[in-house]
């Protein structure tokens, strides 16, 4: 079965189902796998840092930021029987959409290395990136295998 994450979303799925997200562009796909289990999890982060938000934190998306959730999906993982120690990551996305002089507003490279620093701070690796440049991708992840397709109109499908 084809599970659909939406922007500021994540989902987690046992073998043999398939998780997507579509138009990843400034966005960052985590997809976090469990190879002895099966299970597997994919997050479409859409900004950096939680703790820049100033509005009451109680109404935030959590599933929105980088910092806040790989840990999450990391967690319900876990819960589902994942072991800890056996999870690796791969990930997709954080193009520069819009060319711009001013690096605070490269949201795709601020995306990438939010990313990479949370599943560093959690001591997961990263395996394979398909990040940066300047195009959208959709990404295609098979918890049967821990096979990820990214598809693009640029360069057709990549695998990770």
């Amino acid at each position: 079965m084809n599970i659909t994450i939406g922007i500021s979303d994540w989902k987690v799925c046992k073998s043999p189902d398939v998780l997507v997200t579509y138009a990843l562009g400034s966005c960052v796909g985590t997809c976090l796998y469990d190879k002895t289990t099966g299970i597997a999890g994919l997050s479409h982060i859409m900004l950096p840092d939680s703790t820049a938000i100033t509005a009451d934190p109680g109404g935030v998306n959590r599933m929105k930021f980088a910092d806040t959730a790989i840990d999450d999906m990391l967690k319900k993982m876990i819960s589902m029987g994942a072991s800890r120690s056996a999870i690796t990551a791969k990930i997709a996305g954080g193009a520069v959409m819009f060319a711009t002089r001013n690096d605070k507003f490269n949201i795709g490279e601020r995306n990438i290395t939010a990313v990479k620093a949370a599943l560093s701070r959690l001591r997961i690796p990263i395996i394979a990136a398909d990040t940066g440049l300047n195009y959208g991708r959709t990404v295609f992840f098979y918890s049967y295998t821990g096979r990820v397709d990214i598809k693009s109109t640029v360069h057709g499908v990549t695998t990770l």
